[in-house]
């Protein structure tokens, strides 16, 4: 035995195949979202699919290519290379190939892929991106096999090729009344060259996409409890594994006493891991009991010991330039002279916005098997390349080793998509300890509470200057927030922000952002940054317009006339249209409005608010949406109705809060969220639209916080200076408005 690079111990024969950290790079290209694998090499690009699948069981596309693959019998199946994770991507992405194949769409079943950098290049789902980067390749997919499903029969037929049509999976030559399925034609189909340029339909042409018929696949497995999540899988000899973790960020494990928990029957093994101690056993009754009995103690020197309080209060230092030196903020946007004093009387406010839990209905979970360097693994993995290759970096084997298998997954919200994959390097880890024996790792709810990742903590601090018309002439604007990323400047802190149609009439605009470096871990929550600048933004913009005495409808209408910003005035005017904006309600009800561009889809909403001793009572919610072509309505209204009760529980309720480095939420109980008899009656309008479609998993959540504010506003004429709008527990709720 030796130890490797990093002071671990290592069998000889594992060192001598060269497996260790330092040899086995992984180059984390994060811009694009793309990650890049591979030995020191001159071009990591034409390095990746390679290690990625070295010593793996190589991936064998069919003739019609990765995606598709049909039946002797006509059923098409369409691999779907995304994470589902409730969004509905598979049945989107499937109906992308389905319309320019012109498959029976009742006759489409959508299949996972396999985690195969060479076929399916990056597989991660995140940015609402699924869509938007799949669309052209996967139309092109499409075409391509119709066109050989056309080139087969017009040779079997003697006919030309423009004398065939094809609908809902069957070729037919009219004139002669002659059909086949595509059954019928699979084996001659298979034979012709796929054209690289095949002709795409244009929209007008469309039979699928943008129709009812475009439904969700998954629908009847999830309502009979027949659907496969990780919690479900279960394996011969399979050991169940918890791990006791350090209740302080960045604790480190000091010691710890096993004898009671191993007395625990079912108990089968306890020991240290990087990350705390597990406990394995042959149940989960078992386990939790057996960690429930364990004497753990913690290094708390290198420990997080601040609290929220005490972030909150840096973090307006920070902004108001009164903590110089502990933190240089950066320029993300810049107009006239930034140095130049501000205008007497201008407008200024400060929002806060704590960390959030993710709280997705599945918490975390992972199913392991190590084999020699043959590892097998089933996790609703958010960031499938990346998981594998930390999965092959902990079990000491090269990525195309492990046999990843990308189930479902019962929420994420961008838990899964940590960049760590810490639940699945714990999970391996646990399962090299018992070579062969399948381990499950599961976290609690309140391990997920208290472990990490959250939205990060967030401080905004705004000064604007008006013109003689009402109108924004200087735009001040400092972020404080954690940055999501080792690079990049902390652009997500900024997204809603930047390039803001608000800025249009400013001479002088002066944006910055702050990132300070905590030892609490944050990660991407659904919407990212545009969950707490949508808010700012639009909360702003409404106050601003009361300083105009101008109408908060009208007000944007004429900035995003100034700024060219169409399909922000579309969605603005359908929104005021269909809600009746500008039109009496009943006493004590307002209407509060927000219109928010999320990761290309733009999404004005209009909600119908009441207070009640304070506290806010949201009946109606009138969501406008521009996302571009739309493949499936009943699925983007879908998603803006969760998003729109994702968003508007944070709004009302969400709030980690930490106490000398501990966070002191975990479960429900105090950590609400939205009640069915809370969730307001939502209606969704698609605008038609020619451009290329965009994704619509987040752009609901954004809106729904600031269209609330803003009726609040309107009721009460005090402004929101801090999320959520309530604070308590499910007991006693208190409203948190100045």
């Amino acid at each position: 035995m030796k130890q490797d690079d990093d002071g671990e111990t290592v069998a000889d024969d594992k060192r001598a195949s060269g497996l260790t950290r330092r040899r086995l790079l992984i180059g984390g290209a994060l811009a694009g979202g793309a990650l890049l694998v591979g030995y020191v090499a001159t071009h990591p690009m034409e390095t990746a699919g390679a290690l990625l699948s070295a010593g793996g069981r190589d991936f064998e596309p069919g003739p019609f290519g990765p995606y598709i693959r049909i039946e002797s019998d006509g059923r098409v199946g369409i691999v779907n290379p995304q994470q589902e994770m409730g969004q509905g991507i598979h049945a989107g992405l499937a109906a992308i190939v389905a319309e320019e194949l012109d498959a029976d769409w009742d006759k489409v079943e959508i299949l996972p892929a396999p985690v195969d950098f060479s076929a399916y290049g990056p597989q991660l789902t995140g940015g609402s991106q699924g869509i938007a980067t799949h669309w052209d390749k996967l139309r092109r997919t499409g075409a391509a096999a119709r066109t050989m499903f056309v080139a087969a029969a017009a040779s079997r037929w003697g006919v030309g090729q423009g004398e065939i049509s094809v609908s809902n999976g069957v070729v037919s030559h009219p004139s002669s009344a002659r059909r086949a399925t595509f059954g019928d034609l699979l084996a001659d189909a298979a034979r012709q060259t796929p054209p690289q340029e095949p002709t795409l339909k244009r929209p007008e042409q469309f039979t699928l996409i943008g129709t009812p018929r475009v439904q969700r696949k998954d629908s009847l497995p999830k309502s009979t409890g027949a659907q496969t999540y990780t919690q479900d899988v279960q394996l011969p000899d399979m050991l169940v594994a918890v791990v006791a973790h350090s209740p302080r960020f960045g604790g480190k494990l000091a010691r710890f006493d096993d004898r009671d928990a191993r007395r625990v029957t079912g108990v089968v093994d306890v020991f240290a891991i990087e990350t705390g101690v597990a406990v394995l056993a042959r149940n989960t009754a078992a386990a939790l009991k057996g960690r429930d009995a364990l004497r753990v103690e913690w290094e708390k020197a290198e420990a997080e010991h601040r609290s929220s309080a005490e972030i909150s209060t840096w973090y307006a230092e920070l902004a108001a330039g009164e903590a110089q030196g502990e933190v240089e903020p950066l320029v993300f946007e810049s107009r006239g002279n930034a140095e130049a004093p501000q205008h007497r009387g201008a407008f200024e406010t400060t929002i806060d916005f704590p960390y959030l839990a993710h709280a997705p209905m599945e918490t975390l979970d992972c199913v392991a098997q190590v084999d020699g360097t043959r590892v097998t693994m089933w996790s609703g993995a958010h960031h499938a390349t990346a998981d594998r290759v930390l999965a092959a970096f902990n079990a000491r084997t090269l990525p195309g080793r492990v046999d990843l298998n990308v189930l479902m997954a019962g929420g994420s919200f961008g838990r899964r998509g940590a960049l760590s994959s810490d639940y699945l390097v714990e999970c391996m880890r646990i399962a090299r300890r018992v070579e062969s024996r399948p381990v499950k790792l599961f976290w609690t709810r309140e391990d997920e509470m208290a472990a990490g990742y959250y939205r990060p903590l967030a401080h905004h601090r705004v000064a604007v200057a008006l013109d003689d018309d009402g109108f924004p002439a200087d735009w001040r604007h400092h972020i404080v927030s954690q940055s999501l990323l080792p690079v990049g400047g902390n652009a997500e802190a900024c997204e809603g922000v930047a390039g803001s149609p608000y800025f249009t009439t400013a001479s002088t605009v002066d944006c910055r952002v702050t990132s300070p470096d905590l030892g609490i871990p944050v990660t991407f929550w659904r919407s990212v940054g545009h969950s707490h600048t949508a808010m700012t933004m639009e909360h702003v913009v409404d106050q601003l317009a009361a300083r105009a005495g101008r109408d908060p409808a009208d007000y944007r209408r004429e900035l995003y006339r100034r700024a060219g910003a169409d399909r922000r005035l579309g969605v603005l005017e359908e929104a005021c249209a269909k809600s009746g904006w500008g039109t009496p309600l009943e006493d004590g009800w307002a209407r509060g409005l927000a219109v928010h561009e999320c990761f290309g889809s733009f999404v004005a909403q209009v909600a119908e608010v009441r207070l009640t001793e304070g506290r806010p009572i949201v009946r109606r919610v009138v969501a406008a949406v521009d996302c571009g072509i739309a493949i499936s309505p009943d699925q983007i209204a879908a998603q803006v109705e969760g998003g729109i009760g994702f968003g508007l529980s944070a709004a009302l309720y969400g709030c980690i809060t930490i106490n000398d480095g501990q966070v002191q939420q975990s479960n429900f109980d105090d950590y609400p969220v939205v009640r069915m008899n809370e969730m307001p009656a939502i209606e969704t309008h698609i605008l038609p639209s020619a451009e290329l479609p965009t994704g619509m998993g987040e752009p609901g959540v954004a809106p729904i916080a600031p269209a609330v504010a803003n009726a609040m506003f309107a009721l009460s004429g005090r402004p929101v200076r801090s999320l959520p709008l309530l604070r308590g527990t499910t007991a006693n709720l208190l409203p948190a408005i100045d």
